[in-house]
């Protein structure tokens, strides 16, 4: 893990160590952290199966009621819920693999990734960002992404 990874692994940790957690500050902590300009963190809805919106930064207001919530196996965030595993485009707008939805477009970002937030191989969430340039995510950074979704997890789970 690189300087970096480890400095902002710190942060986000820090953050949710707090008394409250602010969702919003870590997702834009996260963001920030992988030079990113939007990010979406949703959390899974046990009742009804769906991802709910926690918080996000830089997403069109207009967009705001198709992203609130999510079935797993739709859009990014769903089949990465789905998967149980990351799901990245290097330039949403000009996918043609049908993954991402129509509306996604929206946002003009291109490089996005999305990856479940699981400990225990059980899904509490997904976790989203994007760059408004094309972007292949390394694989430390999906690693990165991936321990960050963790972290999230335990305190969901402690918060309970």
């Amino acid at each position: 893990m690189s300087d970096k990874s480890t400095n902002l692994l710190e942060v986000v940790s820090t953050l949710l160590n707090q008394q409250k957690v602010d969702w919003q500050q870590v997702l834009s902590k996260v963001i920030e952290g992988f030079d990113c300009a939007t990010g979406t963190l949703h959390f899974l809805d046990k009742e009804t199966g769906l991802l709910k919106l926690r918080a996000e930064q830089g997403i069109p207001e207009f967009l705001l009621p198709k992203v609130s919530e999510i079935p797993i196996g739709k859009g990014m965030a769903g089949i990465a819920a789905e998967r149980m595993q990351p799901v990245e485009m290097c330039n949403l707008q000009t996918d043609t693999s049908g993954v991402a939805r129509p509306a996604a477009k929206e946002t003009k970002v291109q490089g996005s990734i999305a990856v479940p937030m699981m400990l225990n191989k059980i899904l509490y969430g997904t976790l989203g960002i994007a760059k408004p340039v094309p972007y292949d995510f390394t694989e430390e950074e999906k690693e990165n992404l991936m321990e960050i979704g963790l972290v999230i997890s335990q305190v969901l789970i402690q918060s309970q």
